[in-house]
């Protein structure tokens, strides 16, 4: 991590990752970006739907490759970098056939080094193999929840997930929210540790870094009107007023589970997560 002097109260506290260490190259490949219009937080009638987003720097989009469906042709990496969409290194990658791809790239690998795709193959760093053909105890990333459906789950900066084991059909994966699941035996994953690991540690030192980012301010409850959520009104410091703790638009939350009753996938959550410590 890279800290700063103090010359001014936010720049006390501000840490940041130090990108020169890793990245090799500061513009992307112009082929494979492409620009949008972003929500920020609003649906198409212009109504906001999700909370504390909007404004920020404009940003290009990496158009990152997730579905792998480049099979048995070698790989190599050629840049590692930044991405402002998401929390992980990316690197621009040349197939034997010339074609060039955006993919997540995972700790340990540099320019230079080579992973291939296939059903078979080792066990190395940056392989991408069927579940089924990877030993119990392997940390995964960039899981398929089904067959040639893409990469889905475990995406995220530093994450990693762990083969459990082998069982009907189905292999045993934890995740990195401790929940174990059932994920089809014919699904791809990719072998290793997501990079930019430090990640969790970036301290922002202050709110206009925030808002550079598209994050807006998080306003509490009680120091809102009545109309605007169940908390708000009253004369001076208020509590809350309710039996149960509710969110902006009512709903029951803190400790109510919210997943639903029947979702498909039940059958296929062997343990759900722990959400907090046990004493």
């Amino acid at each position: 991590m890279k800290s700063y002097r103090p010359t001014t109260p936010s720049r006390r506290q501000l840490s940041t990752i130090s990108f020169g260490k890793y990245l090799t190259a500061s513009k992307p490949l112009k082929s494979l970006t492409g620009g949008f219009k972003r929500d920020v937080g609003r649906n198409s009638d212009g109504r906001v739907t999700t909370n504390h987003k909007g404004g920020g720097h404009k940003k290009t989009y990496r158009n990152v490759d997730f579905s792998y469906n480049k099979k048995n042709i070698p790989a190599k990496i050629e840049t590692i970098e930044y991405d402002p969409f998401r929390s992980s290194f990316i690197s621009l990658v040349v197939y034997a056939d010339g074609e060039r791809r955006y993919v997540i790239v995972p700790q340990t690998m540099k320019v230079g080094d080579t992973f291939l795709v296939s059903e078979k193959g080792d066990i190395k760093t940056g392989n991408r193999i069927m579940l089924k053909n990877i030993p119990v105890g392997t940390f995964v990333y960039n899981i398929e929840l089904k067959p040639n459906g893409g990469a889905k789950l475990v995406r995220s900066a530093g994450n990693y997930a762990e083969v459990m084991s082998n069982d009907a059909g189905y292999v045993n994966v934890k995740m990195p929210s401790s929940e174990v699941r059932k994920i089809d035996e014919m699904s791809y994953a990719s072998i290793g540790v997501i990079s930019n690991e430090e990640h969790n540690l970036i301290n922002s030192g202050k709110a206009g870094r925030s808002r550079w980012l598209g994050i807006r301010p998080t306003v509490r409850g009680t120091a809102k009107n009545p109309v605007d959520h169940p908390y708000g009104g009253g004369e001076g410091r208020q509590g809350r007023g309710t039996k149960r703790p509710k969110t902006r638009t009512g709903k029951v939350t803190g400790g109510h589970k919210t997943r639903r009753a029947k979702k498909y996938s039940n059958i296929l959550i062997v343990s759900r997560r722990v959400s907090r410590k046990r004493k």
